[in-house]
């Protein structure tokens, strides 16, 4: 072979190595395993979840339905603006705070991992909706009902019940609730601050509540100004006991 021939095969050679390279290399892509070409792509990240929302219930009975013991006035504000505004606000913290709670009971349980406004405000909200629960308008008594042996058999007697959460009401100092409540099987009276509940983490006074009594000045001011005892001694005729055995179960 002469000095040409071989140039020439050397060029040809050279040039359909080329032209396979790209060849050979789709042809390795076409021979990848089957499991790669399957290969599912990540899942969406998924919608994120809706914030908790803190509702106000309908309020069980008409603005006048509790006079005179409470007046109608005065529930008609308390409901309106000073409930409606925990709603409002405990609502507004939780969108700003990210709060990832399912629900309200779960929410209140880990209240320590939120804020003061939060805590105030979400407090607010279960109280005053357990609050319009625990009264009724008509005659109220607790003879014949299933909750006066459970007070009886805790306190002693009913009377002495009325007299441990009076006290609990009065000496708690400004603003907060009085409470009659359920743990480890037994029935116990204390109070808590500002709109603090039974069911919070950060609560000193824990259990699951029975009865409830809103002691904020807001509450009696515009009838009882600052007696606050004419207005707990009165709102015992309000109280719905069928309805506190019931809870008690």
């Amino acid at each position: 072979m002469d000095r040409k021939q071989f140039l020439s095969r050397s060029l040809k050679a050279s040039l359909g190595a080329i032209v396979a390279g790209p060849a050979l290399a789709n042809m390795a892509a076409c021979n990848t395993p089957a499991e790669a070409e399957n290969t599912t792509p990540p899942d969406p990240a998924s919608p994120p979840t809706p914030a908790l929302q803190l509702a106000q219930i309908a309020l069980p009975y008409a603005y006048d339905a509790l006079e005179p013991m409470i007046d109608k006035q005065t529930m008609e504000i308390h409901y309106t603006k000073h409930h409606a505004a925990y709603v409002k606000n405990a609502n507004a913290a939780i969108a700003e705070e990210g709060v990832k709670a399912p629900d309200e009971a779960a929410l209140l349980a880990g209240i320590s991992a939120y804020s003061t406004k939060l805590r105030n405000n979400a407090g607010g909200v279960w109280n005053h909706n357990f609050f319009w629960q625990v009264m009724g308008p008509g005659s109220k008594s607790a003879e014949g009902s299933k909750v006066l042996d459970a007070l009886n058999g805790a306190f002693g007697s009913f009377d002495k019940f009325k007299e441990v959460f009076t006290d609990a009401a009065m000496k708690r100092f400004g603003s907060g609730w009085a409470w009659l409540v359920q743990k480890d099987g037994k029935l116990e009276v204390g109070s808590t601050p500002n709109q603090d509940c039974p069911l919070m983490d950060v609560c000193e006074f824990k259990g699951r509540p029975l009865l409830g009594l809103d002691v904020w000045e807001h509450a009696y001011y515009l009838h009882y100004q600052n007696k606050r005892n004419e207005y707990v001694a009165a709102w015992w005729n309000t109280v719905d006991w069928n309805a506190l055995a019931a809870r008690l179960g």
